[in-house]
């Protein structure tokens, strides 16, 4: 990796002491992602992925080990600091889009930029409708959020998620919900976000969905067993990464 790390964990470990005995999910992972670079991360059912990105967001404490934004060292913030660092610094797209039923789309996306930056409201609103232009649901927004298609809430949330101009946007099973369609129409969102400079990482069960980012982590009972890097993607390679990624996978017991 040429470029210093955006966002580093080093011997991260997550133990929930409420089982007897104990469950450790996440046992001595490292994880580093450059600026710019989408990093999927895959696994069985309960190989802790989504652990490992509740770590990383600040959503959940590691048990042990070590997470650092642009340089700064998450694990010894408290609740209050890290609140700020995930609203400022972080994006979040997740399986299911979490709106606020009595807003319209719009005043969804828009709400964290303006708690964000409370004295910005003007840059932070343009911000927005820029954003929903760019992903094509400016049309849908003083629309319900029960009023739109699957894909285009999921595109309103990488639109919430950019709002704030995060330095980093991590996803969990961003198209989990969605059909092919619609997983299609997000993937092809996130990629655009990737190459204006965005770094992300996303959690996934779907290889299609991998053959997209630069790096795919693979994770076995909560430790890195091998990754697979895969360069930028085009469209032009689409269904030769798709083949690549699966091979892979397949290797790996997946």
């Amino acid at each position: 990796m040429t470029a210093p790390a955006i966002l580093s964990a080093r011997g991260l470990g997550r133990t929930f002491p409420t089982t007897e005995p104990p469950t450790t999910v996440l046992t001595g992972v490292d994880l580093a992602v450059a600026p710019g670079e989408f990093v999927v991360v895959m696994g069985a059912s309960g190989s802790g992925k989504s652990t490992l990105l509740y770590c990383i967001s600040g959503m959940d404490r590691p048990t042990s080990g070590t997470v650092e934004l642009e340089g700064r060292d998450l694990t010894g913030l408290d609740d209050d600091e890290m609140s700020r660092v995930r609203l400022t610094r972080m994006g979040f797209v997740f399986q299911q889009p979490y709106f606020l039923p009595n807003l319209t789309v719009r005043d969804n996306i828009l709400l964290p930029a303006l708690k964000a930056a409370p004295g910005d409201a003007a840059a932070a609103a343009a911000r927005v409708d820029a954003l929903m232009e760019r992903f094509e649901i400016g049309h849908v927004g003083d629309h319900g959020v029960t009023e739109v298609s699957g894909g285009q809430l999921q595109r309103a949330s990488i639109c919430r998620a950019l709002a704030t101009q995060p330095a980093i946007t991590v996803a969990d099973e961003p198209t989990g919900a969605l059909n092919s369609a619609m997983t299609a129409e997000v993937m092809d969102a996130l990629v655009a976000v990737r190459r204006d400079g965005a770094t992300l990482v996303m959690v996934t069960h779907d290889p299609s969905c991998a053959a997209r980012a630069d790096r795919v982590v693979y994770l076995r009972d909560g430790r890195v067993q091998a990754e697979r890097h895969l360069g930028p993607w085009t469209a032009q390679a689409a269904q030769d990464r798709e083949d690549d990624v699966l091979g892979w996978l397949r290797t790996l017991g997946f």
